[in-house]
């Protein structure tokens, strides 16, 4: 499967809330797309239905393919501690994820792109890789030349969320990933226990 490119208000109206930010369409139509979406009596779904849309919430919410995800959850499980909450610690330790947290764009997807485009620093060495792993104390940065860009420069005037775990210096537009968050400190809603039991099964 391609990465996911249409209308992301459809995509928020599948699970239910904005999972891609701020969304006046989703917020006009909040019930499932299609013609029976608005159809209050819509019948119960089963364990693993419940369990599969926890997981394609979490993959469309940062951006991942199945088989990254997958590939994810397996290094999660390898690791001491709880699977689920190390599955989304990785997530966020995505260099695109850490962009897009730091303020440098407005979504992960434009984060993404940023990285790609060879815009994004790690410790003074251009990085071009979004799933890119950080690890504590990594400073990312703006390459120098594009320090000036207009989107860059209008998404950090925009940006207002504070994270703990990540310092930013606005005169140097860079940031330093501090630490690996704790899960009370990631903010988003994903039922990450459900996760792991559709990948236990």
């Amino acid at each position: 499967m391609a990465r996911y490119t249409g209308p992301k208000s459809k995509i928020a109206r599948k699970f239910g809330e904005a999972i891609f930010g701020d969304d006046k369409s989703f917020e006009k139509k909040n019930y499932p797309p299609g013609q029976h979406g608005n159809n209050r009596r819509r019948g119960k779904k089963s364990e693993y239905s419940v369990q599969l849309m926890e997981k394609q919430k979490a993959k469309y919410t940062y951006g991942i393919l199945e088989k990254q995800f997958r590939n994810l959850f397996a290094t999660a499980k390898r690791k001491e501690g709880v699977a689920g909450e190390i599955l989304l610690q990785l997530c966020e330790s995505r260099l695109d994820n850490v962009v897009y947290r730091m303020g440098i764009s407005p979504t992960r997807s434009g984060a993404r792109q940023l990285v790609s485009h060879r815009h994004i620093t790690v410790n003074g060495e251009l990085v071009n890789i979004p799933s890119y792993s950080l690890k504590a104390g990594d400073v990312v940065g703006v390459r120098e030349k594009s320090k000036s860009l207009q989107s860059i420069q209008d998404s950090l005037t925009a940006s207002s969320a504070v994270y703990e775990w990540i310092s930013w210096n606005s005169e140097k537009k860079e940031g330093t990933y501090v630490s690996i968050p704790e899960r009370l400190q990631i903010p988003e809603n994903i039922k990450e226990q459900l996760i792991v039991e559709l990948y236990s099964k």
